[in-house]
C-alpha cells in the first residue's frame, strides 16, 4: 500500500526542552493508528509536528509524498476539547459548515448543497437533532461528536485526532470509534493521540509507542508487548499490571 505518513528524524523543541527526538517512521494508507506513551511523553507535540502546527528544528514530513501545505485540503484535524473556545457563538450546524469552506473558492459562503452535506455529516454522528443549538450548549461527548462531523465534513483522506474521548460518555465514545474504523475501511487513514491502553488493541490496528523517542511502531499485538510497554513507562509496574500487561 501506498505510503500517506513519511517521517524522517524529526525533532521538536517545547519551551526549551526536547519533546521529540528523531522520530523516523512510515504510515501505510487505510490503518487506523494509534499513538500511546506515558503522560509527558510528546504525544501531542509529535502530532502537531506532523501537522505543521508548532516549528520543528529539523526533519521531513510527508504527506502522500508531499508537503503539508501542498496536501492540506485533503487533512483534517480534531484537536482536544481544552484547545477550543466552547463560549465562541456558533450553533452545531455552523460548526460544521466550516468543514466546507477549505473546498469552496475564495469569497464563496456555503449554500444549499453545502449546508445538505454538513447535515449528512451531523446525521452520521447521530447529532442531527441539534444543529441549531449553540455549541457550548452540549455535552463533552456531544462536542466531540460535532467536531468529528466537522472533520467529515472537510471530505478528507487523512485524519488526526488529538485526545478525542478525553471526557465523553462511553456512547459518544462507541460512536466514535466505529466512525474510524468505517473511514480506514474506505481506505482513509486515521490518526489518534490516546491515553487508554486498556483499549489499543479493540480500537486500533498500528499503534506508536513514544516517549520522546519512537519506542517501537508497528502491528498493536508487536508494539504491544511487556518490554516494549516497560521501555516507554520506565518501569511504572503498577501501572502495567492495572491494565492487564504481564511482565
Amino acid at each position: 500500500m501506498a505510503s500517506a505518513i513519511s517521517i524522517r528524524d524529526l525533532h521538536v523543541s517545547y519551551h526549551g526542552n526536547e519533546a521529540v527526538k528523531g522520530v523516523s517512521l512510515s504510515v501505510e494508507a487505510g490503518n487506523l493508528v494509534g499513538i500511546i506513551g506515558p503522560n509527558g511523553a510528546g504525544k501531542s507535540t509529535f502530532l502537531k509536528a506532523i501537522l505543521n502546527l508548532i516549528p520543528k528544528d529539523k526533519g521531513e514530513v510527508k504527506i502522500y509524498g508531499h508537503t503539508i501545505k501542498e496536501v492540506r485540503k485533503k487533512i483534517a484535524y480534531v484537536p482536544q476539547r481544552n484547545d477550543i473556545d466552547w463560549d465562541f457563538p456558533i450553533t452545531v450546524l455552523d460548526a460544521v459548515l466550516i468543514g466546507t469552506y477549505p473546498h469552496l473558492g475564495l469569497f464563496r459562503r456555503p449554500k444549499k448543497e453545502e449546508k445538505k452535506w454538513a447535515f449528512e455529516c451531523l446525521e452520521r454522528v447521530g447529532m442531527q437533532e441539534f444543529s441549531k443549538r449553540q455549541i457550548g450548549e452540549l455535552s463533552g461527548g456531544q462536542q466531540q461528536r460535532v467536531f468529528l462531523a466537522r472533520a467529515l465534513a472537510q471530505k478528507a483522506d487523512l485524519f488526526f485526532l488529538d485526545e478525542p474521548f478525553v471526557g465523553v460518555d462511553a456512547s459518544s465514545e462507541e460512536t466514535i470509534v466505529n466512525i474510524l474504523k468505517e473511514l480506514c475501511s474506505q481506505g482513509k487513514t486515521v490518526v489518534v493521540v490516546h491515553h487508554d491502553l486498556s483499549k489499543a488493541n479493540d480500537y486500533f490496528n498500528r499503534l506508536i509507542l513514544l516517549n520522546k523517542e519512537l519506542i517501537s511502531y508497528g502491528a498493536v499485538n508487536e508494539v504491544f508487548q511487556p518490554e516494549m510497554i516497560e521501555k516507554a513507562y520506565k518501569g511504572q509496574f503498577a501501572f502495567m499490571k492495572e491494565i492487564g500487561v504481564s511482565m
